[in-house]
Protein backbone atom coordinates (compact mmCIF):
# COMPACT_ATOMS: atom_id res chain seq x y z
CA UNK A 1 0.00 0.00 0.00
CA UNK A 2 1.16 3.65 -1.21
CA UNK A 3 -0.29 7.15 -1.05
CA UNK A 4 1.47 10.02 -2.33
CA UNK A 5 -0.76 13.47 -0.95
CA UNK A 6 0.53 16.45 -2.14
CA UNK A 7 0.53 19.73 -0.49
CA UNK A 8 -0.15 22.41 -2.78
CA UNK A 9 0.73 25.56 -1.28
CA UNK A 10 1.85 28.18 -3.71
CA UNK A 11 5.59 28.54 -3.69
CA UNK A 12 6.48 25.76 -1.51
CA UNK A 13 5.10 22.65 -3.00
CA UNK A 14 5.54 19.26 -1.11
CA UNK A 15 4.41 15.81 -1.50
CA UNK A 16 3.84 12.85 1.77
CA UNK A 17 4.50 9.78 0.76
CA UNK A 18 2.96 6.71 2.76
CA UNK A 19 4.65 3.18 2.37
CA UNK A 20 5.63 0.25 3.84
CA UNK A 21 9.41 0.37 4.47
CA UNK A 22 9.61 3.91 3.25
CA UNK A 23 12.29 4.53 5.73
CA UNK A 24 14.63 2.45 3.46
CA UNK A 25 13.59 4.43 0.18
CA UNK A 26 14.37 8.70 1.41
CA UNK A 27 17.23 8.72 -0.14
CA UNK A 28 15.87 7.40 -3.58
CA UNK A 29 13.18 9.85 -3.36
CA UNK A 30 15.15 12.59 -2.68
CA UNK A 31 17.16 12.12 -6.07
CA UNK A 32 13.68 11.29 -8.09
CA UNK A 33 15.01 13.12 -11.49
CA UNK A 34 11.30 13.87 -12.37
CA UNK A 35 11.54 15.87 -8.92
CA UNK A 36 14.78 16.64 -7.31
CA UNK A 37 14.39 17.57 -3.52
CA UNK A 38 17.93 17.43 -2.52
CA UNK A 39 20.49 17.71 -5.68
CA UNK A 40 22.44 14.38 -5.19
CA UNK A 41 26.26 14.96 -3.29
CA UNK A 42 24.75 17.18 -0.78
CA UNK A 43 25.67 17.54 2.73
CA UNK A 44 22.74 16.08 4.92
CA UNK A 45 22.35 15.92 8.52
CA UNK A 46 20.35 13.65 10.17
CA UNK A 47 18.81 14.78 13.58
CA UNK A 48 17.03 12.05 15.81
CA UNK A 49 17.24 10.68 19.68
CA UNK A 50 18.78 7.96 20.89
CA UNK A 51 16.08 5.61 21.31
CA UNK A 52 14.72 6.18 17.48
CA UNK A 53 18.18 6.42 16.30
CA UNK A 54 18.94 2.88 17.62
CA UNK A 55 16.09 1.39 15.61
CA UNK A 56 15.77 3.21 12.51
CA UNK A 57 19.47 5.47 12.45
CA UNK A 58 21.07 3.35 10.15
CA UNK A 59 18.49 2.24 7.88
CA UNK A 60 17.92 5.85 7.29
CA UNK A 61 21.64 6.97 6.96
CA UNK A 62 22.14 4.21 4.84
CA UNK A 63 19.11 5.11 1.92
CA UNK A 64 20.88 8.61 2.22
CA UNK A 65 24.49 7.55 1.93
CA UNK A 66 23.95 4.85 -1.00
CA UNK A 67 22.31 7.50 -3.54
CA UNK A 68 25.97 9.79 -2.47
CA UNK A 69 24.53 12.47 0.12
CA UNK A 70 27.39 13.12 2.70
CA UNK A 71 25.70 12.13 6.39
CA UNK A 72 26.64 13.96 9.36
CA UNK A 73 24.41 12.93 13.09
CA UNK A 74 23.33 14.94 15.75
CA UNK A 75 21.35 12.83 18.95
CA UNK A 76 19.44 15.07 20.86
CA UNK A 77 17.97 13.84 24.52
CA UNK A 78 14.46 12.20 23.85
CA UNK A 79 11.57 14.54 25.88
CA UNK A 80 9.36 17.57 25.15
CA UNK A 81 11.65 19.37 27.83
CA UNK A 82 14.31 19.56 25.86
CA UNK A 83 12.76 21.28 22.98
CA UNK A 84 14.17 24.64 24.13
CA UNK A 85 16.78 27.26 22.60
CA UNK A 86 19.37 25.27 23.96
CA UNK A 87 18.53 22.29 21.93
CA UNK A 88 18.91 24.27 18.38
CA UNK A 89 22.02 25.49 19.34
CA UNK A 90 23.21 21.75 19.51
CA UNK A 91 21.91 21.47 16.05
CA UNK A 92 23.28 24.82 14.82
CA UNK A 93 26.77 23.47 16.37
CA UNK A 94 26.41 20.43 14.68
CA UNK A 95 25.23 22.01 11.16
CA UNK A 96 28.59 23.93 11.87
CA UNK A 97 30.91 20.56 12.05
CA UNK A 98 29.22 19.39 9.16
CA UNK A 99 30.29 22.67 6.82
CA UNK A 100 26.31 22.41 6.20
CA UNK A 101 25.84 25.06 2.92
CA UNK A 102 23.07 26.55 1.27
CA UNK A 103 21.89 23.48 -0.72
CA UNK A 104 22.23 21.12 2.46
CA UNK A 105 19.35 20.00 4.43
CA UNK A 106 18.59 18.46 7.69
CA UNK A 107 16.64 15.37 7.69
CA UNK A 108 14.38 14.84 10.93
CA UNK A 109 14.36 11.21 12.32
CA UNK A 110 11.67 11.21 14.87
CA UNK A 111 8.73 12.46 16.49
CA UNK A 112 7.01 15.95 16.85
CA UNK A 113 9.49 17.21 19.61
CA UNK A 114 12.55 16.07 16.89
CA UNK A 115 10.69 17.86 13.68
CA UNK A 116 9.37 20.71 15.25
CA UNK A 117 13.18 21.19 16.20
CA UNK A 118 15.14 20.20 13.34
CA UNK A 119 11.94 22.26 11.71
CA UNK A 120 13.31 25.34 13.03
CA UNK A 121 17.38 24.91 13.10
CA UNK A 122 16.53 24.41 9.61
CA UNK A 123 14.62 27.54 8.96
CA UNK A 124 17.32 29.39 11.33
CA UNK A 125 20.87 27.94 9.81
CA UNK A 126 22.21 30.26 6.89
CA UNK A 127 19.04 32.26 6.78
CA UNK A 128 16.93 29.07 5.62
CA UNK A 129 18.33 25.74 4.48
CA UNK A 130 15.84 22.51 3.62
CA UNK A 131 14.49 20.04 5.93
CA UNK A 132 12.93 16.76 5.03
CA UNK A 133 10.37 15.35 7.99
CA UNK A 134 10.65 11.27 8.54
CA UNK A 135 8.27 10.94 11.60
CA UNK A 136 8.15 8.10 13.63
CA UNK A 137 5.17 8.90 15.86
CA UNK A 138 1.57 8.86 14.85
CA UNK A 139 1.04 11.95 16.12
CA UNK A 140 4.08 13.89 14.07
CA UNK A 141 2.61 11.40 11.10
CA UNK A 142 -0.40 12.86 10.76
CA UNK A 143 0.19 16.43 12.10
CA UNK A 144 3.81 17.79 12.96
CA UNK A 145 5.51 17.05 10.42
CA UNK A 146 3.00 18.83 7.33
CA UNK A 147 2.30 22.84 7.40
CA UNK A 148 5.58 23.87 8.13
CA UNK A 149 5.21 25.05 11.90
CA UNK A 150 8.38 24.63 13.49
CA UNK A 151 9.35 26.10 16.58
CA UNK A 152 10.58 25.25 20.67
CA UNK A 153 9.12 26.22 23.64
CA UNK A 154 9.44 29.08 26.24
CA UNK A 155 9.48 28.37 29.91
CA UNK A 156 6.11 30.73 29.87
CA UNK A 157 4.47 28.72 27.26
CA UNK A 158 4.31 26.19 24.59
CA UNK A 159 5.84 26.97 20.82
CA UNK A 160 6.30 30.25 21.31
CA UNK A 161 9.51 30.69 19.39
CA UNK A 162 9.26 29.27 16.01
CA UNK A 163 8.77 30.30 12.08
CA UNK A 164 7.03 28.72 9.42
CA UNK A 165 9.27 26.06 7.02
CA UNK A 166 7.77 23.69 4.63
CA UNK A 167 9.39 20.77 4.24
CA UNK A 168 10.54 19.35 1.05
CA UNK A 169 9.38 15.92 1.35
CA UNK A 170 7.59 14.17 4.62
CA UNK A 171 8.05 10.18 4.51
CA UNK A 172 5.89 8.36 6.60
CA UNK A 173 6.77 4.76 7.08
CA UNK A 174 3.51 2.80 8.85
CA UNK A 175 5.69 0.17 10.21
CA UNK A 176 7.99 2.05 12.29
CA UNK A 177 4.67 2.29 14.88
CA UNK A 178 5.67 -1.21 15.77
CA UNK A 179 8.10 -0.15 18.06
CA UNK A 180 5.63 3.05 19.29
CA UNK A 181 4.85 2.63 22.79
CA UNK A 182 1.18 2.10 23.40
CA UNK A 183 0.84 5.32 25.04
CA UNK A 184 2.71 7.28 22.24
CA UNK A 185 0.08 5.99 19.81
CA UNK A 186 -3.12 6.41 21.96
CA UNK A 187 -1.62 10.24 21.76
CA UNK A 188 -1.14 10.18 17.85
CA UNK A 189 -4.71 9.35 17.83
CA UNK A 190 -6.08 12.09 19.55
CA UNK A 191 -4.90 14.15 16.29
CA UNK A 192 -6.59 11.76 14.16
CA UNK A 193 -9.82 12.68 16.16
CA UNK A 194 -9.43 16.02 15.83
CA UNK A 195 -9.68 15.66 12.09
CA UNK A 196 -12.42 13.44 11.74
CA UNK A 197 -14.18 16.21 14.30
CA UNK A 198 -12.83 19.35 12.42
CA UNK A 199 -13.19 18.03 8.94
CA UNK A 200 -13.36 14.52 7.84
CA UNK A 201 -17.13 12.50 8.91
CA UNK A 202 -16.10 9.74 7.24
CA UNK A 203 -12.56 9.39 9.23
CA UNK A 204 -14.62 10.05 12.21
CA UNK A 205 -17.69 7.19 11.76
CA UNK A 206 -14.51 4.95 10.94
CA UNK A 207 -12.72 5.22 13.99
CA UNK A 208 -16.20 4.53 15.66
CA UNK A 209 -16.78 1.66 13.84
CA UNK A 210 -13.15 0.24 14.44
CA UNK A 211 -12.87 -2.32 17.26
CA UNK A 212 -9.91 -1.33 18.82
CA UNK A 213 -7.89 2.34 18.84
CA UNK A 214 -5.79 2.12 21.47
CA UNK A 215 -2.97 0.10 20.26
CA UNK A 216 -1.06 -0.56 16.85
CA UNK A 217 -1.29 -4.12 16.94
CA UNK A 218 -5.38 -3.91 17.26
CA UNK A 219 -5.56 -1.69 14.41
CA UNK A 220 -5.68 -3.70 11.13
CA UNK A 221 -3.12 -2.74 8.25
CA UNK A 222 -6.08 -1.16 5.83
CA UNK A 223 -7.53 0.85 8.40
CA UNK A 224 -4.12 2.18 9.36
CA UNK A 225 -3.39 2.96 6.18
CA UNK A 226 -6.40 5.01 5.68
CA UNK A 227 -5.87 7.09 8.91
CA UNK A 228 -2.62 8.40 8.01
CA UNK A 229 -4.09 8.94 4.27
CA UNK A 230 -7.28 10.58 5.30
CA UNK A 231 -5.82 12.62 8.47
CA UNK A 232 -2.52 13.88 6.22
CA UNK A 233 -4.75 14.66 2.96
CA UNK A 234 -7.29 16.95 5.64
CA UNK A 235 -3.80 19.00 7.10
CA UNK A 236 -2.70 18.97 3.32
CA UNK A 237 -6.05 20.74 2.32
CA UNK A 238 -5.78 22.98 5.26
CA UNK A 239 -2.93 24.40 5.39
CA UNK A 240 -2.86 24.47 1.19
CA UNK A 241 -5.43 27.11 1.65
CA UNK A 242 -4.01 29.09 4.81
CA UNK A 243 -0.25 28.57 4.91
CA UNK A 244 0.73 30.91 8.03
CA UNK A 245 -2.54 30.60 9.85
CA UNK A 246 -4.57 33.80 9.00
CA UNK A 247 -8.16 32.35 8.57
CA UNK A 248 -8.67 28.66 8.66
CA UNK A 249 -5.84 26.80 9.16
CA UNK A 250 -6.66 28.02 12.86
CA UNK A 251 -9.10 25.19 12.74
CA UNK A 252 -6.32 22.53 13.22
CA UNK A 253 -5.96 23.80 16.81
CA UNK A 254 -9.14 22.48 17.86
CA UNK A 255 -8.23 20.84 21.21
CA UNK A 256 -5.28 22.65 21.69
CA UNK A 257 -5.68 25.81 23.23
CA UNK A 258 -6.27 24.06 27.08
CA UNK A 259 -4.86 21.39 25.72
CA UNK A 260 -1.66 23.39 25.63
CA UNK A 261 -2.57 25.17 28.98
CA UNK A 262 -2.70 21.71 30.98
CA UNK A 263 0.96 20.66 29.62
CA UNK A 264 2.07 24.16 30.67
CA UNK A 265 0.55 24.06 33.69
CA UNK A 266 1.83 20.54 34.28
CA UNK A 267 5.39 20.94 33.57
CA UNK A 268 5.56 18.86 30.52
CA UNK A 269 5.80 16.30 32.48
CA UNK A 270 2.11 14.32 33.43
CA UNK A 271 0.38 14.18 30.30
CA UNK A 272 1.97 14.28 26.70
CA UNK A 273 0.84 16.46 23.77
CA UNK A 274 -1.83 13.79 22.22
CA UNK A 275 -3.31 13.50 25.57
CA UNK A 276 -3.58 17.08 26.53
CA UNK A 277 -5.46 17.73 23.15
CA UNK A 278 -8.08 15.34 24.27
CA UNK A 279 -8.42 16.68 27.28
CA UNK A 280 -8.89 19.91 25.38
CA UNK A 281 -10.99 18.37 23.44
CA UNK A 282 -13.54 17.23 26.16
CA UNK A 283 -13.19 20.45 27.04
CA UNK A 284 -14.09 22.23 23.97
CA UNK A 285 -16.96 20.09 23.63
CA UNK A 286 -18.70 20.56 26.81
CA UNK A 287 -18.09 24.43 26.71
CA UNK A 288 -19.77 24.17 23.23
CA UNK A 289 -23.06 22.37 24.67
CA UNK A 290 -23.03 25.29 27.61
CA UNK A 291 -23.46 27.66 25.01
CA UNK A 292 -25.76 25.75 22.86
CA UNK A 293 -23.49 25.24 19.90
CA UNK A 294 -23.72 21.63 19.19
CA UNK A 295 -26.27 18.81 20.20
CA UNK A 296 -25.41 16.61 23.43
CA UNK A 297 -25.93 13.43 21.19
CA UNK A 298 -22.35 14.70 19.11
CA UNK A 299 -20.59 15.53 22.17
CA UNK A 300 -21.38 12.34 23.53
CA UNK A 301 -20.10 10.93 20.30
CA UNK A 302 -16.69 12.74 20.84
CA UNK A 303 -16.32 11.92 24.56
CA UNK A 304 -16.70 8.31 23.67
CA UNK A 305 -14.45 8.18 20.88
CA UNK A 306 -11.46 9.44 22.68
CA UNK A 307 -12.79 7.13 26.30
CA UNK A 308 -12.41 4.33 23.61
CA UNK A 309 -9.21 5.10 22.51
CA UNK A 310 -8.28 4.94 26.57
CA UNK A 311 -7.19 9.05 26.06
CA UNK A 312 -7.56 11.35 29.37
CA UNK A 313 -10.78 13.11 29.57
CA UNK A 314 -9.93 14.89 33.11
CA UNK A 315 -7.60 17.50 34.19
CA UNK A 316 -5.24 16.60 36.36
CA UNK A 317 -5.37 17.97 39.47
CA UNK A 318 -1.88 19.28 39.58
CA UNK A 319 -3.45 22.30 36.63
CA UNK A 320 -5.68 24.80 38.72
CA UNK A 321 -8.26 25.92 36.83
CA UNK A 322 -7.36 30.00 37.68
CA UNK A 323 -3.74 28.59 36.86
CA UNK A 324 -5.00 27.53 33.17
CA UNK A 325 -6.78 30.49 32.91
CA UNK A 326 -3.97 32.44 33.06
CA UNK A 327 -1.92 30.34 30.92
CA UNK A 328 -4.75 30.93 28.00
CA UNK A 329 -4.33 34.95 28.12
CA UNK A 330 -0.37 34.12 27.27
CA UNK A 331 -1.32 31.21 24.37
CA UNK A 332 0.27 32.59 20.58
CA UNK A 333 -3.69 32.37 19.52
CA UNK A 334 -4.56 35.41 21.61
CA UNK A 335 -5.87 38.04 19.75
CA UNK A 336 -6.13 41.90 21.14
CA UNK A 337 -6.57 40.40 24.43
CA UNK A 338 -9.08 38.04 23.60
CA UNK A 339 -7.96 34.25 23.35
CA UNK A 340 -9.62 32.35 20.05
CA UNK A 341 -11.29 29.13 20.26
CA UNK A 342 -11.95 26.55 17.90
CA UNK A 343 -15.52 25.10 19.02
CA UNK A 344 -17.88 22.37 17.07
CA UNK A 345 -21.47 22.50 15.42
CA UNK A 346 -21.55 19.48 14.65
CA UNK A 347 -19.06 16.69 13.54
CA UNK A 348 -16.45 18.21 10.38
CA UNK A 349 -17.95 21.39 11.58
CA UNK A 350 -16.27 23.89 13.51
CA UNK A 351 -15.98 27.70 13.45
CA UNK A 352 -12.96 29.93 15.20
CA UNK A 353 -14.35 32.30 17.98
CA UNK A 354 -12.54 34.42 20.11
CA UNK A 355 -16.57 35.41 22.49
CA UNK A 356 -15.68 32.55 25.23
CA UNK A 357 -15.05 34.07 28.40
CA UNK A 358 -13.70 33.04 31.33
CA UNK A 359 -17.23 33.12 32.98
CA UNK A 360 -17.50 30.53 30.09
CA UNK A 361 -15.09 27.96 30.51
CA UNK A 362 -13.89 28.39 34.85
CA UNK A 363 -17.22 25.55 35.51
CA UNK A 364 -15.87 23.66 32.51
CA UNK A 365 -12.51 23.41 33.90
CA UNK A 366 -13.49 23.31 37.59
CA UNK A 367 -15.79 19.86 36.35
CA UNK A 368 -13.04 18.58 34.50
CA UNK A 369 -10.34 18.80 37.35
CA UNK A 370 -9.67 15.13 38.84
CA UNK A 371 -9.97 15.79 43.29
Amino acid sequence: MKSVISVNIPQNPYDVVIAQDAIDHVGAWLTNPDQPRVKPGQKLLVVSNPVIFRHYGDRLVQSLASVGYQVSTCILPAGERYKTLRSIQKIHDAAYEAKLERKSAMVALGGGVIGDMTGFAAATWLRGIGVIQVPTSLLAMVDASIGGKTGVNHPQGKNLIGAFHQPRLVVIDPTVLDTLPAREFRAGMAEVIKYGVIWDSELFQALEQAPRLDQYRYVEGELLQMILTRSCQAKADVVAQDEKESGLRAILNYGHTIGHAVESATGYRVVNHGEAVAIGMVAAGKIATALNLWSTDDEQRQHQLIEKTKLPTTIPSQAGTEALISLLQGDKKVEDGRVRFILPRAIADVFITDQVSNQDIRPVLAAMTTP
